[in-house]
Parts: structure tokens; sequence; C-alpha cells
């Protein structure tokens, strides 16, 4: 089993960055990938990027040249910094853990909301 606990969310402006960080926990050896999705108010989920246990990362379109993904060194750790946040970035951001032929494991999400 794999635990993921995201931290990070909170109110912000327009235009303002932050960064989001997702500690996994258990056995996360099995895991080959981390991501993060993120679920709007009445919206569907939506994947925004990937980080590979290699550290090669893919991008949504959405979030392309906006959002990084990163290991903060820590091998249980991964970041997503969100520059240039918009109202519409308004969402509850999920992390992501990759097995390979098992379900995807969740965290409980960490909710940001961008305003003036």
């Amino acid at each position: 089993q794999v635990q993921l606990v995201e931290s990070g969310g909170g109110l912000v402006q327009p235009g303002d960055s932050l960064t989001l960080s997702c500690v996994a926990s258990g056995s996360i050896s099995r895991l080959y990938a981390r991501g993060w999705s993120r679920q709007a108010p009445g919206k569907q989920r939506e994947w925004l990027a990937t980080i590979t246990e290699d550290d090669h990362t893919n991008y949504a379109d959405s979030v392309q040249g906006r959002f990084t993904v990163f290991r903060d060194g820590a091998k249980n750790t991964i970041n997503l910094r969100m520059n240039g946040l918009k109202p519409e970035d308004t969402a509850v951001y999920y992390c992501q853990g990759m097995e390979a032929g098992a379900n995807d494991y969740w965290g409980r999400g960490t909710r940001v909301t961008v305003s003036s």
C-alpha cells in the first residue's frame, strides 16, 4: 500500500505562484510514476502532470509552461510549482501514484482558490 498526503494549498490572488507538495509513504518502490490532477467545482477530474521515477515529466496542454512538477531531493516527495495562477485554476489538487498492474493511489487533495 502507498499513502499520499498533499499540502500547500490556500487562497491566492490572480498572478500569484504556489507550490504544492505530495509526500508518499508505504511501499513507494512499487510506483513507476506520480502525478497531479485537479477537480474544479462541477467539473470532472483533470490530469495535469506526471513525473516518472527517473524524472521524466509530461504536462497537460492547459498547464504546460506555467506548472512544473519536480522532486525536491527526497525520493518520497514531489512538488507542483504553479505560476501565473488564474481564477480558473481554482480546484482541489490531488496527488496520484501509479503502480503497474494495479489501481492508482490518490491523496485526499489540497484546495487552491485563486481570487482577488
